[in-house]
């Protein structure tokens, strides 16, 4: 199969909201805007992000839920720069405290106007413990 895009839609009743909270926070801009749906990139990069009306008529209506159990991963440069930027400055929802985890990450994890989670990283070498985990042409490229 080739995959021409991948990419994550947020289902919600707060599309305008959601939509303007990533746009604020993570530097995506709208190509797309409709009242129930709200395409979003992210300049210059070939990450996209998708907000859709769970209550629009595309959806089954056994699944028009809200979003529960997804955890959105923010990969970049220095962690504690955006600690400072969302939780102390902007006051976001903090779910888990930034801190060095063995197995090669440094992170927090605050949370979207949905309560999605949103878990910023920046990539660490992982102590002894994890680093046969790893596959080591995956490693070396970090």
């Amino acid at each position: 199969m080739k995959i021409n895009s991948f990419y994550p839609v947020i289902m919600t009743d707060k599309v305008a909201e959601t939509s303007l909270f990533f746009q604020k926070y993570f530097g995506f801009s709208a190509v797309f805007e409709a009242d129930w749906y709200v395409s979003l990139i992210k300049e210059t990069t070939a990450y996209e992000l998708a907000i859709l009306d769970k209550q629009h008529e595309t959806i089954p209506l056994s699944h028009a839920n809200d979003v529960k159990g997804l955890i959105l991963n923010f990969e970049v440069e220095d962690v504690d720069r955006y600690y400072q930027l969302l939780i102390k400055e902007n006051k976001l929802p903090l779910h888990l405290n930034i801190r060095d985890e063995a197995f090669g990450q440094r992170h927090f994890i605050t949370s979207d106007p949905n309560g999605v989670l949103l878990d910023i990283i920046s990539v660490i070498p992982p102590d002894d413990s994890f680093r046969e985990n790893y596959h080591e042409q995956i490693w070396a490229e970090k």
